[in-house]
C-alpha cells in the first residue's frame, strides 16, 4: 500500500529539513546523508522514504547506488502557498514598526 504523506507533515521535522538543506546543492546517496547525523541509517532512510512519498525528493539510480536530490518544482508549490501567510505578516510587522516609531516618538 503506497501512503501519500504531507508535505507539511514532512517539514515539520528538523531532521528532514536539514536533509532538504544538505541535498539541495548536491546529488547524495543513502550512505552520504546518513553520514551527516549522529542517528542510523535504517532512520536516515525512513526519513528519505519519507521525503520521496511526498514528492520534496527525487531518486536517481546510478549504478547500484541510489542518488537523491531536492524536487524543486515541489518546493515551488510549497513557497507558493506560503507566500500569501508572508505577505500578511510583513504587513503586520510593517504596521506594528510605524506605531511603535509614534509611540517612541510621542514619549521623547
Amino acid at each position: 500500500m503506497n501512503l501519500r504523506r504531507d508535505v507539511f507533515q514532512a517539514l515539520a521535522d528538523p531532521t528532514r529539513r536539514a536533509i532538504l538543506l544538505l541535498v539541495s546543492t548536491q546529488f547524495m546517496t543513502a550512505g552520504a546523508i546518513a553520514a551527516n547525523f549522529g542517528t542510523s541509517r535504517p532512520t536516515v532512510s525512513k526519513h528519505l522514504q519519507i521525503l520521496t512519498e511526498c514528492q520534496l525528493l527525487e531518486q536517481e539510480q546510478n549504478g547500484r547506488e541510489i542518488y537523491y536530490r531536492i524536487n524543486a518544482k515541489k518546493m515551488i508549490e510549497v513557497d507558493e502557498f506560503i507566500e500569501p501567510f508572508r505577505k500578511l505578516w510583513e504587513k503586520r510587522f510593517d504596521t506594528l514598526e510605524t506605531v511603535m516609531k509614534k509611540y517612541k516618538t510621542k514619549k521623547q
